[in-house]
């Protein structure tokens, strides 16, 4: 499930990272979430870490979804209190407005829950399928 979630969220924030490079009244420069080239290109690299490590490393799927939850979270929060609603540049490097700030907050709680919801059950391993197990012979 862990890779699943990695997979969906990387590919959103990847289509989202791609659609601030085209002109649209959602996300770019002078869309409801503002963005520059810079913020764009955060959204695909971080996304394509996920989508990385749900095809390639699987087990580490959990890890960087907490990971990319939090760090989005703390961009969000870090936004709101250093970048005036209107717009400006976060931690002097990328631009971001506070309808962007707020977005970041929820989608970070969102993937960071979404680590603890894709846990799976560990199922202990078979026994020898109902059968009793194997004695050693006594010599």
């Amino acid at each position: 499930m862990a890779k699943t979630l990695a997979t969906i969220f990387g590919v959103i924030l990847v289509l989202l990272g791609l659609l601030g490079f085209v002109s649209n009244p959602l996300i770019g420069a002078n869309a409801l979430f503002a963005a520059d080239a810079v913020h764009n290109l955060i959204h695909i690299i971080l996304g394509a870490i996920l989508l990385i490590v749900a095809f390639w490393a699987e087990s580490g799927s959990m890890l960087w979804l907490k990971i990319i939850g939090v760090v989005t979270f703390l961009l969000g929060l870090i936004g709101i209190f250093s970048v005036p609603s209107s717009g400006g540049l976060l931690l002097g490097i990328a631009w971001t407005n506070g309808a962007a700030n707020w977005l970041h907050l929820v989608i970070g709680i969102i993937i960071f829950a979404g680590a603890y919801w894709g846990k799976e059950k560990m199922m202990p391993p078979p026994t020898g399928m109902g059968m009793p197990p194997m004695q050693r012979p006594s010599m």
